[in-house]
C-alpha cells in the first residue's frame, strides 16, 4: 500500500513538472484562471448592474473613444447596459453550462464505457450501438434537436450538450478499459478471487483517469462553444441573460452600424475561453501520456 502511494505521488510530481515546462499549457491555465475568477467573482468585479437598462446611453463606445461614458470601459449594448459587467456575469452562465454538461457526459460516459469495455459481449454490443447512433449526427445538430425537443432554456441546453458528449466519453473510457483489463495485475486480481466491483473501482477506473482527464479538458472547450452556439441560435439561454452566445446573437446586427463592440467583446470572451482550455488540454495530454507528443490529438 505504501509503495502504491509513493508511486502515485511520484507520478503526480512528474506530471506537475512536465506541465510547468510547457509554456503554452501554463499560459492556458493562467488565462483560464483569470476567466473563471472574473466570472465567479462577478459581483465583486463588475462596475455596474448587468441588468440596469438606460436607453439614453445605448450603444455608447468604451475607453477608446471620446464619446464614451465614464465608468463604462467597454461601452454599452443596445439597451444601455454595461458591457463589461455583462461579460463578467455572462461568464458565470456560459461556464456553468459547460461544466454541468461535462459532468453529465463524464458520469454517463464512464458508466457506459466501463460496462461495455469490462463486461463485453451483449452489453458491449448494445451500448456501442447506442453510441454509434448518436455519433451518426453532427454534435451541434443533435444538440439542437434535443434542445428543441426539451424546450428552450439554460437547463435544457445543459442536458442537450451533456447528451451529445456522452458517447464520445463512453468511447474513450471503453478504449482505456479494454487495454487495462488485459494486464497482468487484473488477471492476478481475478486469480485471488477479487470481486468484480473491487477490480473496477480499485484498479480499472483509477487507471483510466488519465485519458478521461485529458479528454474532459478538451471536451469542456467544445461544450462551452456549443453552449454559446445554442444561445446564439435562440434555444439556449434566454433574454435578459448576459450569456455570451446570446449577447453575440442580439448584437451581431450592430457590427455593420458602427457599434462593433457590442458583439465583438462577447465573441472575444468565447474565443479566449476555448483557447485556454485547448492549450491546457494539450499540455495535460503531453504530461499524462508522453507517447502522444507530436502524435494525433484526441
Amino acid at each position: 500500500m505504501a509503495e502504491e502511494e509513493i508511486k502515485r505521488r511520484t507520478r503526480i510530481q512528474d506530471v506537475t513538472r512536465q506541465m510547468r515546462k510547457n509554456k503554452s499549457a501554463m499560459f492556458g491555465l493562467g488565462l483560464l484562471f483569470i476567466i473563471v475568477t472574473l466570472s465567479v467573482g462577478a459581483p465583486l468585479f463588475a462596475p455596474h448592474d448587468p441588468h440596469d437598462v438606460d436607453l439614453d446611453r445605448q450603444l455608447k463606445p468604451g475607453f477608446w473613444s471620446d464619446d464614451g461614458l465614464p465608468g463604462f470601459y467597454l461601452g454599452t449594448d443596445a439597451l444601455g447596459r454595461d458591457l463589461l459587467s455583462r461579460l463578467f456575469y455572462g461568464g458565470r452562465v456560459t461556464l456553468s453550462v459547460g461544466f454541468v454538461a461535462l459532468g453529465f457526459a463524464v458520469g454517463m460516459g464512464i458508466l457506459m464505457g466501463i460496462s461495455a469495455g469490462y463486461f463485453g459481449g451483449a452489453v458491449d454490443n448494445v451500448v456501442m450501438r447506442i453510441v454509434d447512433i448518436l455519433f451518426a449526427y453532427p454534435a451541434l445538430l443533435l444538440a439542437l434537436v434535443v434542445a428543441g425537443t426539451l424546450g428552450r432554456g439554460i437547463d435544457k441546453a445543459m442536458l442537450a450538450i451533456g447528451i451529445v458528449y456522452t458517447p464520445q466519453m463512453a468511447r474513450v473510457v471503453r478504449g482505456a478499459v479494454l487495454s487495462i483489463k488485459e494486464t497482468e495485475y487484473i488477471e492476478a486480481e481475478h486469480a485471488i478471487g477479487s470481486s468484480t466491483w473491487r477490480i473496477i473501482f480499485k484498479h480499472v477506473l483509477p487507471n483510466s483517469l488519465a485519458p478521461i482527464i485529458v479528454y474532459s479538458t478538451l471536451m469542456l472547450a467544445t461544450a462551452i462553444l456549443d453552449a454559446a452556439a445554442l444561445g446564439f441560435l435562440g434555444v439556449g439561454a434566454q433574454a435578459p441573460s448576459p450569456e455570451w452566445g446570446l449577447a453575440l446573437s442580439l448584437s451581431r446586427k450592430y457590427l455593420v452600424t458602427g457599434a462593433w463592440w457590442a458583439a465583438t467583446f462577447p465573441g472575444i470572451a468565447i474565443l479566449l475561453s476555448v483557447i485556454s482550455l485547448n492549450l491546457l488540454g494539450d499540455g495535460l495530454r503531453d504530461a499524462l501520456d508522453p507517447r502522444l507528443k507530436g502524435g494525433a490529438k484526441l
